[in-house]
């Protein structure tokens, strides 16, 4: 027998045997002996990904933090400047935190505690939630992508999936994490309004031109867990990827553990208290032929300490099918079109049909 096909066969069947017990990587946490996890082959990371990463050294440069005070003030010289500093993060970085976002500290932090609760309590009642059906809209599992990555990552997800239906059953949600997911989602509406009006100044557009696209539409909110990870160097919180999104709002705990990829450098992105990270997608860097980039990023575990974060996705309309491109605007003699035109449908299921360690989807749209 081919030995290649009798491993797969195996790596597989080891898949499967952790994926049936539906406790995630908690459970593995909470199940081990002394408290002394060994740390499954499945989620090891092949050598030659190890020694690329290696190739690459940390730089000190941080990823930008704006300040959004005053950022009502339309036509106010603090907003241009604002338009000015969000302009450069997108086109340099891809990313960049806020502060003074208007969401108050007690939302974010109800719902930290909230998913942090939600991982942390009697796993039989977790175990209700544990699905890996598409059409389920409030599921809990391990990595989406954990038949088809390289090796498996670090970390349980509870996934919100509204991309395809906007209307969402509080009842759905777990008790313990409820109320304040719920609270959370509405205060971002507004933050993420605000977000689209600069992003549109940004590049030169009417204020309102995002959102005519209704690029805020259809949204995914994953709440990630990363247990206490005793080996680091060898299994990855998050592989490297980029999102298949508009743009990202990611809350996350002060315990850090996210790397931007600038250059050729990785780049932590230090927690701010009360702060939320900002990151183009890929479907921004499309439609915006280009100007802002979608780039790639990781979350290394911790060998001490427990992460939470969550991560809020927006990724337009899905359903009915909606056509998007680059901005004709934007397109010039000096700056031709570069992508062609896609559905986030057509777009998504080439996303969610790969693994995340894979190369970017941009490809798939690329002229």
């Amino acid at each position: 027998m081919d030995n290649s096909k009798e491993s797969q066969g195996d790596r597989i069947k080891q898949l499967k045997a952790f994926d049936d017990t539906k406790s995630g990587v908690k459970g593995l946490v909470d199940a081990a002996a002394g408290g002394v996890v060994d740390i499954p082959e499945i989620f090891i990371r092949p050598p030659d990904e190890v020694a690329e990463d290696l190739a690459l050294v940390r730089t000190s440069l941080r990823v930008p933090a704006i300040d959004l005070n005053g950022v009502d003030n339309k036509g106010s010289s603090i907003r241009g400047k604002i338009v000015e500093e969000i302009k450069q993060a997108s086109e340099i970085w891809g990313f960049f935190q806020v502060i003074n976002h208007g969401i108050p500290m007690k939302v974010l932090q109800e719902l930290l505690n909230g998913v942090r609760e939600f991982n942390e309590q009697n796993v039989e009642v977790k175990k209700e939630y544990y699905s890996r059906d598409p059409e389920r809209m409030v599921k809990f599992n391990t990595n989406y992508d954990f038949y088809m990555s390289r090796a498996a990552n670090w970390r349980d997800t509870l996934i919100v999936d509204m991309l395809n239906s906007y209307h969402l059953d509080p009842e759905d949600l777990p008790l313990v994490c409820r109320c304040a997911t719920i609270n959370y989602l509405n205060h971002l509406t507004k933050l993420v309004d605000t977000l689209f009006e600069l992003l549109s100044e940004a590049l030169g557009l009417e204020t309102n031109h995002l959102k005519r696209l209704e690029c805020e539409k259809g949204r995914t909110l994953a709440c990630h867990y990363y247990p206490v990870c005793p080996m680091p160097d060898q299994t990855l919180g998050v592989s490297k990827h980029t999102d298949a999104s508009f743009i990202t709002l990611l809350l996350q705990d002060q315990v850090g553990g996210l790397e931007v990829l600038h250059g050729d450098r990785w780049a932590q992105v230090e927690p701010i208290p009360d702060s939320l990270v900002v990151n183009i997608g890929d479907l921004l860097q499309i439609v915006s032929n280009d100007k802002f980039k979608s780039v790639i990023h990781r979350a290394i575990g911790n060998p001490s300490r427990a992460r939470t974060s969550v991560g809020c996705f927006y990724h337009g309309v899905a359903t009915p099918q909606k056509i998007y491109g680059p901005i004709k605007e934007i397109i010039t003699k000096e700056s031709p079109q570069i992508f062609r035109e896609f559905t986030v449908q057509d777009y998504m299921m080439k996303f969610y049909s790969r693994g995340l360690d894979e190369k970017s989807g941009l490809n798939y749209v690329r002229i």
